[in-house]
């Protein structure tokens, strides 16, 4: 599943857009977001201001996070998350 501050609205352009086979929850009050920690202090041209960062985590099926991925550009990773996921590292 995805998590994004932006509306139902844009959620579902966006999942159409990308082709998106998973759902996507809109967390407008930032509730999922800030719980899992993906709403921090960033930096940008020498300015700070409070931003969502790229996160994913890999939940097993008892409910335990396996994997946390704290950096994340989206080139590459769905890659990387599916071959963790398929080799069962963590």
């Amino acid at each position: 599943m995805g998590c994004s501050a932006d509306t139902p609205e844009d959620q579902t352009k966006f999942k159409i857009k990308h082709k998106l086979n998973f759902p996507l929850l809109a967390d407008t009050k930032f509730e999922v977001i800030e719980a899992y920690g993906a709403r921090r202090m960033k930096s940008f041209l020498g300015k700070s201001f409070l931003g969502i960062v790229r996160m994913t985590y890999w939940i097993g099926t008892d409910g335990k996070i396996r994997k946390i991925w704290d950096k994340v550009t989206p080139k590459g990773h769905p890659a990387e998350v599916i071959a963790a996921i398929e080799a069962g590292t963590d």
